[in-house]
């Protein structure tokens, strides 16, 4: 027989990501088309922070350890994945933004 506090204490470790993304949702619910916005924003800030740290990464493994040689292309296909997915996070967040300012421009 199962008792009600095994079914309490099997909730108790998705507290701390119940109570991480109540915040993002009261910023949607009260600031609206305002919130896709800057949520927009954020994750532009995202996307130019995680290219310029592969490029970093890159550059430095480069003048460190010398991996400018045929034998070590994997590496370099490792940077233009992570290039290509800062960009595509990059778009995401630039049309979140035109959205947002679209729908507070039409419906605001």
């Amino acid at each position: 027989m199962r008792t009600r506090e095994s079914e309490t204490l099997l909730l108790l470790p998705l507290l701390p990501i119940f109570l991480v993304g109540i915040f993002p949702m009261l910023l949607f619910g009260l600031l609206g088309f305002l919130g896709i916005s800057l949520f927009g924003i954020l994750l532009i800030c995202v996307g130019l922070s995680d290219g310029l740290n592969a490029n970093n990464n890159f550059n430095q493994q480069v003048i460190v350890h010398g991996y400018a040689n045929r034998a070590n292309r994997p590496m370099r296909a490792d940077l233009h994945s992570a290039v290509r997915f800062a960009l595509v996070v990059d778009m995401i967040g630039a049309a979140l933004v035109a959205i947002g300012l679209c729908g507070f421009f039409y419906f605001g």
